[in-house]
């Protein structure tokens, strides 16, 4: 059984008694400082922030970004901060911690495609450079970013660290293991595991791993349920005096939460286990309360809602329509987005979204039903489908329609992926086709995932293998998309790449033209309408054929 964080263990502000009993005295200050990444909106450490501030006024708290800050001024200005504020607490917020993730300077889809498909040698040699590049920024963030908490450590003894996020929710373990001691190592949400580290830690809630001052780590398991209800609207106000630079972001989209937890089990998603499969709801009210603010006040003109998904179940759904009815009533004039999920979706709802201001329709999009069962994605094609019509009939114009497609998913052959095409296609008709934005995506496989299990099942991935590798080739792979269908989507997206034009076509679209365009063969074409014809099974009945090398268009891709 997991063990909690020791009763009684270092706190700030402790006096220790000669009986070795332990008298917590209240935490003064709180430095958050936001681990360098690209530039995002730091909202999950704004709720934690405001959420301390409302249950405890009198403790003092600012922000330091360290992405908004050059990268050879970071160490410096942290330093900086620790000697002028000498807070009782710091917590780091820390996003990103894989190499095969986004990255702020190169994108590891075009290193891995220039490197395993461009036929030019000096692309070949270029990506390898590039990669050999990532993976070093990917070590050296790594490095400095534990470096930061050994300077606070180094700086100021008594005080006691946090660490949070989504990379350290992924990767606790690894996360406490280098982390200093007297360190506490937040998985999911963190706003009321915080609120006990700030009241002494003696009564700890919340999921942690904690490495004591003797180097020794122990790990508690979430047994409490967070109320939602508690996150009202967020105080901007306060948040503005405690981080200056706010007003940078005032132009970007702005994040807003609106619930937690999914209750699907998708194959290559950590949602559920990060946030809990437990669905919670915050009040419609206070959510548009936070929207009316950020628009009246500061001009925010984009939202984008940070669920999982931001109506995904029956329930969701009618949540969503009253959090839209708070924003009609006000009449904001606001843009918003989110990862949708449309197998609830009804005519009246559709209508309220496009009238609130509703400014791409994102979803995860594959065409075939195969793939959707095979992910455990948990609807139906043509209830998706049905959801684009009643996005049509509710009064559709200009709205982008973004679709996340993650091509080559285990499973997928040429057939399904002429389905998926051809769905694709019918959307192009159905709402023009310069409003339509396919992005392909490829599964990255994560710890403890079903994918990652089935992989693993297969041979793809060694059973003991490192999810935080340094191997490049490794790496490689769990950006999933293998040979030989890997091939023929990789040379298709060079392909778009070199002889499209940037002014008038999409990447995503054209790279979906031209697999089109190879899997339109005749031979193909008859042979999945021969699958097609026979249903279940059929494949197995048909001789395989090889019309492109390597691609046995019937059978289920095996990964090499």
């Amino acid at each position: 059984m997991p063990t909690s964080a020791p009763i009684g263990a270092r706190v700030p502000g402790l006096k220790r008694m000669d009986n070795n009993a332990v008298t917590p005295t209240a935490t003064r200050s709180i430095l958050y400082v936001r681990l360098p990444c690209w530039k995002i909106y730091p909202g999950g450490v704004i709720y934690v922030a405001d959420y301390i501030h409302k249950q405890r006024p009198d403790i003092g708290q600012h922000l330091l970004d360290l992405a908004l800050v050059p990268p050879g001024d970071r160490h410096r200005v942290l330093t900086e901060h620790l000697e002028a504020r000498r807070p009782d607490v710091v917590a780091f917020s820390w996003r990103n911690m894989q190499s095969f993730g986004p990255h702020p300077e190169d994108d590891a889809l075009d290193v891995v495609m220039n490197f395993d498909h461009s036929p030019n040698p000096w692309r070949k040699l270029k990506a390898a450079k590039d990669a050999i590049r990532i993976i070093g920024d990917y070590v050296g963030s790594r490095l400095r970013n534990f470096g930061y908490m050994k300077l606070v450590r180094k700086m100021l003894p008594d005080t006691r660290i946090v660490v949070g996020g989504t990379a350290v929710s992924i990767f606790g373990k690894y996360v406490a293991a280098r982390c200093p001691s007297d360190t506490v190592v937040v998985i999911g949400e963190g706003e009321d595991t915080m609120l006990s580290v700030v009241d002494g830690f003696q009564k700890p809630v919340g999921e942690f791993y904690y490495k004591d001052a003797q180097g020794q780590i122990s790990h508690r398991e979430r047994t409490e349920i967070f109320d939602l209800r508690t996150l009202t609207a967020v105080d901007f106000a306060y948040v503005e005096s405690i981080f200056p630079r706010f007003g940078e972001y005032l132009g970007d989209d702005i994040g807003v939460h609106t619930k937690r937890g999914c209750p699907h089990q998708c194959h290559f998603c950590l949602y559920n286990k990060i946030e809990g499969a437990h669905q919670r709801y915050r009040e419609p009210a206070e959510i548009a309360r936070e929207i009316e603010v950020l628009r009246t006040r500061y001009g925010v003109r984009r939202i984008w809602f940070t669920d999982a998904q931001f109506c995904s179940t029956r329930r969701s759904i009618e949540h969503v329509s009253r959090i839209l009815d708070e924003v009609l009533a006000r009449k904001l004039d606001i843009g918003w987005s989110g990862y949708l999920r449309l197998n609830f979706l009804t005519p009246e709802i559709a209508r309220k979204m496009l009238d609130s201001g509703i400014a791409s329709i994102d979803l995860s999009f594959a065409g075939a039903q195969e793939i959707i069962d095979g992910l455990t994605l948990g609807y139906s094609l043509d209830q998706q489908m049905e959801a684009f019509r009643m996005f049509k009939a509710a009064g559709h114009t200009t709205q982008k329609v973004k679709l996340y497609m993650p091509l080559n998913a285990p499973g997928e052959t040429v057939c399904t992926l002429r389905k998926t095409l051809a769905k694709v296609n019918e959307l192009y008709a159905l709402f023009g086709r310069d409003n339509v934005l396919p992005f392909i995506f490829f599964i990255g496989v994560q710890p403890n995932t079903p994918v990652e299990k089935l992989l693993i099942e297969r041979g793809y991935l060694p059973r003991d293998y490192n999810p935080l590798t340094l191997n490049p080739f490794l790496i490689k792979k769990l950006l999933y998309n293998p040979k030989p269908l890997g091939r023929l989507i990789g040379r298709a997206y060079l392909e778009a790449m070199e002889s499209m034009d940037p002014a008038s076509e999409y990447i995503g679209r054209a790279t979906l033209d031209i697999i089109e365009r190879e899997l339109s063969k005749p031979e193909i074409v008859a042979h999945c309408r021969e699958v097609a014809e026979r249903g279940a099974g059929g494949c197995a009945e048909i001789k395989p054929v090889s019309i492109i090398p390597g691609v046995k268009v019937c059978h289920t891709i095996v990964p090499d």
